[in-house]
């Protein structure tokens, strides 16, 4: 047998082939990420004698193409948590940090590990756009998040308190009233300046050129707490400037967000366990794609523990003698963003508090027993993506039984 080991880097890797008892059948090279190099490579790799499995680590997206280009070359890829090839030993106290020895100790790897090597399934075209999207998604979201902090920044040095006069949820093309309400009252004088009559019709006038339902109470309410706003800068062009251009920026952001959502809702409808995933307790619109993006295709998975450990919220065990640790943390070795998802799930149950369901039981006993919340809500989550396994691959299984052909005979 023949393991192959690739230490992806970008725009080539270095690849080393090495067979039982240590023997070296090829020596370190380097190989760019091109089709005429990569097809020479998987021409010589066919040509061994002998079984031939390729190891590498999925490490960001450089070795997607590598794998994808091997496995569509009809070799056996096998794509290993970097976490494993790290803590692999080597059976060696020296510390060598370079590519050539990577490669041959991911090569190395892939002999003591032969039996449990999991051959590499390449993503559909609709689970990889899914997955690009919501990693793009949760870019722009900090982008958002920075720009509206930076927006409240300012607007503490004109209108103090601005940001809380409106609860109102963010609407499909991204705006937001509290941010409408200030690209027009950018400071607390557009407000205090005015009648309280004045203020109330301009108001009014406001809220039907936007499209948001006016109060008169709510107008009278503004108009008084601005009174007693204590404004920084002055009320000057540079400072409307300033403002505005910072609400523009962040209404583009915030767009492109709700956009990127509903797209991510559009491509997560056309895989096959979404009806499953969208019908579990405190799964919306948002966290749904988020959940089927990040866990992709659960048949990949053997066990429910093996979901588990890979969105990193498996417990670990620390025993040895007479000590055996009573709180171990997590190995958080899978995607964050899916353990993002897991905990605004954790939290969605917590605050609808649904009595039927057995995740939310579950959070609110270890809660009862005075557990702290990071355990609970690591509990929770490692209990709801069993319960998702179990419910996906189930109706996965159903969707794949042969339906029963109809008879034509009269009854």
């Amino acid at each position: 047998m023949n393991a192959v080991g690739i230490d992806i880097s970008k725009g080539k890797s270095m690849v080393s082939v090495m067979r039982p008892l240590g023997e070296v059948v090829a020596k370190p090279f380097s190989v760019r990420h091109t089709g005429s190099e990569l097809k020479e490579l998987a021409d010589y790799l066919k040509s061994l004698n002998g079984e031939t499995r390729v190891i590498m680590e999925h490490t960001g997206r450089y070795y997607e193409p590598v794998a994808q280009f091997l496995h569509d070359a009809g070799l056996y890829v096998s794509a290993v948590n970097p976490k494993l090839i790290k803590d692999y030993g080597n059976n060696s106290l020296r510390k060598v940090k370079t590519d050539k020895a990577d490669s041959r100790k991911i090569a190395k790897y892939g002999l003591d590990n032969w039996v449990e090597l999991r051959q590499y399934a390449s993503m559909d075209k609709i689970r990889y756009q899914l997955k690009t999207l919501n990693r793009q998604c949760n870019l722009y979201t900090k982008t958002k998040t920075m720009m509206k902090n930076n927006l409240i920044a300012l607007l503490d040095q004109t209108y103090p308190g601005v940001n809380a006069l409106f609860g109102s949820p963010v609407r499909e093309d991204g705006t937001q009233k509290w941010v409408d309400f200030a690209a027009s009252f950018w400071h607390v004088d557009c407000v205090r300046n005015m009648s309280p009559v004045a203020f109330t019709e301009r108001y009014r006038k406001w809220c039907k050129r936007h499209g948001y339902n006016f109060s008169s109470d709510r107008a009278a309410g503004i108009h008084a707490g601005a009174k007693d706003q204590i404004a920084v800068m002055p009320k000057d062009d540079l400072t409307k400037m300033l403002i505005r251009q910072a609400i523009v920026s962040l209404n583009a952001v915030s767009k492109t967000v709700e956009q990127m959502k509903a797209e991510m809702l559009q491509l997560a409808a056309q895989l096959p366990e979404y009806p499953v995933v969208m019908g579990m307790h405190s799964v919306g619109d948002s966290l749904g794609p988020q959940l089927m993006a990040e866990i992709g295709d659960v048949t990949r998975f053997a066990r429910r523990s093996s979901i588990t450990s890979f969105a990193g919220v498996d417990p670990g065990a620390d025993q040895s003698g007479g000590h055996e640790a009573k709180s171990v943390p997590t190995s958080k070795s899978g995607p964050p963003e899916l353990r993002k998802a897991l905990f605004l799930v954790m939290d969605n149950l917590l605050k609808s508090m649904p009595q039927d369901d057995p995740v939310y039981r579950f959070m609110d006993k270890k809660r009862a027993e005075g557990k702290p919340y990071l355990v609970y809500m690591t509990a929770g989550a490692n209990k709801f993506l069993r319960i998702y396994y179990g419910k996906v691959k189930e109706y996965l299984a159903k969707l794949e039984q042969p339906s029963e052909p109809v008879s034509n005979e009269r009854i």
